[in-house]
């Protein structure tokens, strides 16, 4: 298959390249455009007019503003380039002879805090905070595009199928994400207080996350929304484990009582110190998302990474 990539520098994209070279031909899209192994081009967004000479058989929309941890980001950043790259890639798919459309939005489209067991596809979106929104918003255009599409079409099948991929935290070698934070607070031998919090969070394997999206580009998926997460969901006590065991070192969980530390941490919301309520809240929420939806669209029981194993992994490349 011939396929266009945009955000092909970054790590999903990068991962991505590795997965896919050998059976498709790639081209990207990007802010900035060096050579890459695998690569046949990567142009500029303003070259977008150029890429209508290609022809594409599916379009892997990557390209977006990260989730901003420190609150630190103007918020109209996040719809200027989440929503507004993904309108203009969009457009670009309906006019293109591309048959698959794969764009990477995030659980945080769907919710900020999960009500229930797990968070499954057929919640009321609920997110909070310009990241999410913005996500949302591009997930409303191309549902709405898609609408009057097949009403002008009057059901008539263009064969176009489009696929709207919500993953959890995506980790690997190479990701310098919250993974990373944390393993360096470990690293230093810097006790965990909060292993009286028995939280479960998923997380997406790279790997996982790659063999997805080579089965929904190889295999006649039906068009949808779909969340992504590995198998199993890990607590943070079991993160930390898993981190001790990679560097050969002695896990030191602490079981602070906790409603001492609630009610520190609500002494910190006053204070304004670092160990505040909504910080205990995120570090000790449950955040399970369920991946049943597309691993059965994609005939599959099981992802192929376990967790742990898709986890131990990533800890191992910090030392690299």
């Amino acid at each position: 298959m011939n396929i266009l990539i945009t955000g092909i520098h970054g790590f999903v994209g990068s991962n991505l390249v590795m997965a896919l070279k050998e059976h498709h031909t790639l081209y990207g899209l990007d802010i900035v455009a060096p050579e890459k192994g695998g690569v046949v081009r990567t142009f500029l967004w303003r070259e977008l007019e150029v890429l209508c000479n290609v022809q594409f058989d599916a379009i892997i929309h990557l390209a977006g503003k990260a989730h901003d941890t420190q609150n630190q980001s103007a918020a109209q950043i996040y719809f200027d380039i989440n929503t507004g790259l993904t309108q203009k890639i969009f457009d670009f798919f309906l006019e293109s002879t591309a048959k698959k459309f794969i764009f990477f939005s995030s659980v945080k489209a769907a919710a900020d805090s999960v009500v229930g067991d797990m968070l499954r596809e057929d919640v009321i979106p609920a997110p909070v905070g310009p990241y999410g929104e913005s996500k949302i918003a591009a997930e409303n255009y191309i549902l709405d595009k898609l609408k009057i599409k097949n009403e002008k079409l009057k059901l008539h099948d263009d064969g176009k199928q489009v696929y709207i991929l919500r993953p959890c935290m995506i980790h690997g070698p190479g990701n310098k994400g919250n993974l990373n934070l944390l393993y360096n607070v470990v690293k230093k031998g810097i006790p965990w207080p909060l292993g009286d919090f028995e939280n479960k969070r998923s997380f997406t394997s790279i790997d996982n996350l790659c063999y997805v999206v080579e089965g929904l580009l190889t295999k006649s998926v039906a068009s949808g929304i779909y969340h992504m997460g590995d198998d199993e969901a890990l607590s943070t006590n079991e993160l930390i484990a898993l981190m001790c065991e990679a560097m050969g070192k002695e896990p030191h969980i602490w079981k602070m009582n906790k409603k001492m530390m609630e009610s520190c941490a609500g002494l910190g919301t006053l204070l304004h110190l670092p160990l505040n309520t909504e910080r205990l809240r995120k570090l000790t929420e449950n955040y399970v998302v369920s991946n049943e939806k597309i691993k059965a669209a994609l005939g599959i029981e099981r992802m192929p990474v376990r967790a742990a194993d898709g986890i131990m992994k990533t800890i191992r490349s910090f030392s690299n």
